[in-house]
Formats: C-alpha cells, structure tokens, sequence
C-alpha cells in the first residue's frame, strides 16, 4: 500500500510539470516564429519534463562531440539535479525563524 501512494503522489507531480509545462508551450507560442522555444521543467521533487530530458541528451551528445568524454549526458544530468537539491535546501532552510 506504501507503494502506490508513492506512484500516486509521483504521477501527480509528473501531470504537474506537463501542465505547466504546456501552459508555457501555449504562452510563448508567438516565439516559435521567430526563435527556437524548447520549454523546460524540473518540478521541485525530482519530476522532469520529457522535453527537458530530451533537451539535456541533446546538449551532452553535443558536449561529448567537443570534449570526447561519453559521461557528458550523465555529468550534465548530476550538475541540474544538484543545482536542484541546494536550491530545494535554501527554500526549506527559510521556512525556519530565525531566534
């Protein structure tokens, strides 16, 4: 039971992050004329957008073409989720009073 309240609770941030992450699709769309819009998502609990993974993929294949390193995708992959888990510590740290 444990279990699928964690599938429950992990589907919803994934609907989450497509949501938003069709909202911005929908709102930047007058970009696409013009530039290339790629949209990213990363939700807060670790949920990534399919297109911020294929996104990710493209920029490591690229940077292992330069550096010949195949880890690059991998490297690139533990830099955001990182970035990520200092800035989820920061949000948690100022919810405390300061005494």
């Amino acid at each position: 039971m444990h279990y699928c309240r964690r599938s429950a609770f992990a589907a919803s941030h994934a609907a989450a992050v497509a949501n938003i992450t069709n909202n911005n699709v929908t709102k930047y769309d007058q970009l696409t004329r013009t530039r290339v819009f790629y949209p990213v998502a990363i939700y807060t609990a670790g949920t990534w957008h399919y297109h911020t993974i294929d996104l990710v993929e493209e920029i490591g294949k690229h940077t292992t073409n330069i550096t010949g390193d195949p880890k690059e995708t991998a490297y690139q992959f533990q830099q955001l989720s990182v970035a990520l888990q200092k800035r989820n510590a920061v949000s948690f740290q100022s919810t405390f009073a300061v005494s």
